[in-house]
């Protein structure tokens, strides 16, 4: 979180659009988003045996916990937390952040880390892709047959 930090060294500007509101949701979108990152993390060490970096990946397909309502829960997290600070802290700055790292993991979900779990996971991953959202949640848990 060094970013926003970074961005705005934790000081209130005004509320976004005047409206005090958005600091409340972005309270909330941070609170929200940290345990889902700490979640995200911890399923990939224990259950995937692996780390969310490229370098050293998951040996299992992680489809456990949050995984079950999203496929990208740590990307998603990350966002709540870009974005909830930018609304919290009053700063377009780290809202217009927030959509160009949305953006570049949209394209790296895309053009490297799906084919690649396609790849390594094969119809596994196929299933998991079909049942289960890549960026808005599901309602209900998938639930592996």
């Amino acid at each position: 979180m060094y970013v926003p930090w970074r961005m705005t060294r934790w000081h209130f500007a005004p509320a976004v659009l005047g409206f005090s509101g958005f600091r409340v949701i972005g309270a909330i979108m941070v609170v929200a988003g940290l345990p889902v990152l700490l979640d995200s993390f911890a399923r990939f060490a224990i259950q995937g045996l692996g780390t969310p970096a490229p370098v050293a990946p998951p040996q299992h397909l992680v489809v456990t916990g949050l995984y079950r309502y999203v496929r990208n829960p740590m990307y998603v997290a990350v966002l709540l937390l870009i974005f909830g600070q930018g609304l919290l802290f009053g700063s377009v700055n780290l809202l217009e952040y927030g959509i160009a790292v949305w953006l570049a993991f949209f394209l790296f979900v895309l053009l490297y880390e799906e084919p690649t779990l396609h790849s390594k996971f094969g119809d596994e991953y196929q299933v998991f892709c079909a049942n289960v959202p890549r960026w808005i949640p599901r309602l209900r848990p998938w639930k592996k047959d």
